[in-house]
């Protein structure tokens, strides 16, 4: 199976990085988040990616080229211009880079890797998100459902006290600091599994997959979504980067741990 991962957009709520690279090549941990996403699908035996490149997509194929080599034990010869590899530590990864174009919407860069795609049920997420989720469960979650779309529906915590107010209010009825649980609602986790017949709700580069593609899909009964309860978090700005960093550093990142802490399973 493959798994496609949209990493084209400017990244403009995090611009104090996203300058001199594109967003998913923000570090956490001395790693682009776009090798941590890799290795969420890499653990469930997805090796097989297709990148969609946009805004400074030559630093992503820039370090995809060298990766090989930065993981590698390896002795130059001066002299004879030769080179020899002793120890390889990179991963089983296949990786297509496709330039997807600067402005071309979520849906459009979809569509436009639709030739790398092939026939088969693919997985599909932003290169900005991190999580715990099991994507086996998900793609499990999935073939049951027998819909041709799939995301996994997620609730952030709170940041802020929550309450509701009518449009002629001018008194708070009910206030709740930092609702959670029931009080939050479910949104786009951004980790999808799909049939490749989405594809053909997708009119051009203009197309952003949250609206229309993924509106039609919902009124047909065509869209399925799989409840995550546990970890997640995006990186949209440098207060989300510094949250990820900390917990990195401290030994509590929920997405690597749980690689580390159980098998591979294959699918």
């Amino acid at each position: 199976m493959k798994a496609v991962i949209l990493a084209g957009g400017y990244g403009t709520r995090i611009s104090e990085e996203s300058g001199v690279r594109p967003k998913p090549m923000v570090e956490v941990g001395g790693r682009p988040i776009l090798w941590h996403i890799m290795k969420i699908y890499s653990h469930y035996g997805i090796n097989d990616f297709i990148i969609c490149c946009g805004y400074k997509g030559h630093v992503i194929k820039e370090y995809f080229a060298n990766y090989f080599l930065y993981n590698s034990d390896v002795t130059f010869d001066m002299s004879n211009n030769s080179m020899e590899v002793h120890k390889v530590h990179s991963e089983p990864w296949k990786v297509t880079l496709v330039n997807t174009g600067y402005n071309t919407m979520t849906g459009g860069r979809l569509r436009r890797v639709r030739e790398y795609l092939g026939n088969e049920t693919f997985c599909m997420t932003y290169g900005d998100g991190m999580s715990d989720l099991d994507i086996g469960a998900v793609i499990s979650f999935h073939r049951l459902q027998g819909t041709l779309a799939t995301l996994t529906a997620v609730q952030q915590p709170g940041r802020f006290g929550a309450f509701n107010l009518g449009s002629e209010d001018t008194k708070v009825n009910r206030f709740q600091e930092k609702p959670n649980g029931e009080e939050m609602p479910w949104i786009n986790g951004g980790f999808f599994v799909l049939e490749p017949e989405v594809l053909d709700y997708i009119d051009g580069d203009d197309t952003i997959w949250e609206r229309e593609p993924l509106e039609v899909l919902s009124k047909e009964g065509e869209l399925s979504a799989y409840r995550h309860n546990g970890f997640w978090q995006p990186m949209d700005t440098l207060r989300d980067k510094t949250l990820l960093e900390d917990m990195w550093n401290e030994g509590k990142a929920p997405w690597y741990n749980k690689i580390v802490s159980t098998s591979k399973v294959s699918y």
